[in-house]
This record gives C-alpha cells, structure tokens and sequence, in this order.
C-alpha cells in the first residue's frame, strides 16, 4: 500500500450504530494495510514507546498481545524486559469487569483464554494494578479518545482509582471524528508511527 488508508470522518458525535460501522471500516482497513508497512510502522511505535518509557520511568507496565492486527510490539517488549520493566498482559476473568493483570515474561509458554486472547500457560495474577498501561486502539480522535471492540474492558479499567497513566497505540491512518460517551476516558497520549 502506497498511501495511508482513509477513514471516513463525521464531524458529529457518533451513535453506537456509528461506531458499529466505524469499528467494521477501521478493521477492514488496518487489514488491508501490506505486511512490510505494518511491520515497519511497528518498529516505529516501539522505538517511540520506548523513548515514553525512559522519560516516565514506570518499573510495572501492562502491555497487550496484538489481536486483529494490532500493532506487534513484541520486539519493544523484549527490550523493555532487559531494561528491567516488569510487563503484564491483561486478561478477562468477569465478562463485565474490569481487566485483570498477570504477570509475563517473554518467551514463556502461551495458552488462549475462553476468549480467544494469549495468556501465559502459568497464570499470575498481579496483586496491583501497573502504573501505566499501554492501550491498543483499533481507532482514535483528535481529541485522545479510544475506540475499541466495543467490549467496555479498557474503559472499566480506567474507571477504577488510581487511574493509571495510559499510552494509546496505533496507526495513524486510523485517526477518526467520533463522539465519545458518558464512560469513555481520554488517553494521556497516543503513539503513532509518525
């Protein structure tokens, strides 16, 4: 692919069925991003995640396993590990809760869970919350608000105190007008490619 995808943007505040429409277009677009793109703008975002790092200095840090093409961060996680960070993956344990965290090293056995997310064979459960949390975003706007899957998980998150700092994580192309609701909460920032 030769240029960035285009998303569709409204001005207005999207209604649910918007967002519904607007999740199906965003996925159909980060799918049809060419491996090497994606691979490359990666690289990118972990290198800028990394810099995040060294500037904030968090010791615990909650990252994500890349789902529905998601940006791959495997090899930023890997030097945040050497660096000392200590990483946890999020996890599902009440459909309508809050995540929860386990801890993670890299390269130790993964399993699936009941839904469908890549959990370590050996489960376990942070005591704490982290104290920064890195945010896959199928979309954003301009504005620092997330849209995902629509499964509310990230935003119960964010709702419990002490909030965490949050790194959103995307593509740039990804970028939308879309109205947020009663219950979503603002990133701190969004790291892009660019």
């Amino acid at each position: 692919m030769t240029s960035p995808t285009r998303i569709p943007r409204n001005p207005e505040r999207q209604p649910a069925s918007g967002k519904a429409e607007l999740r199906k277009l965003m996925l159909a677009a980060r799918r049809a991003l060419a491996p090497e793109t994606r691979a490359q703008w990666d690289r990118e975002i972990g290198a800028k995640v990394v810099h995040w790092w060294r500037a904030s200095g968090v010791g615990t840090l909650g990252v994500y396993w890349p789902l529905r093409d998601e940006p791959n961060l495997q090899a930023c996680y890997a030097e945040l590990a050497e660096l000392g960070v200590k990483l946890l993956l999020p996890m599902v344990l009440e459909k309508n809760a809050p995540l929860a965290f386990t801890a993670w090293s890299i390269g130790e056995p993964m399993v699936r869970d009941a839904m469908g997310v890549a959990v370590p064979a050996t489960l376990r459960l942070a005591q704490e919350y982290p104290p920064a949390l890195l945010i896959p975003c199928l979309g954003y706007n301009p504005q620092g608000y997330r849209l995902g899957y629509g499964g509310g998980f990230y935003d119960r998150t964010l709702a419990r105190q002490p909030r965490p700092a949050t790194v959103g994580v995307a593509y740039r192309c990804l970028v939308a007008e879309f109205g947020s609701d009663e219950h979503d909460v603002a990133l701190d920032r969004i790291i892009t490619e660019d």
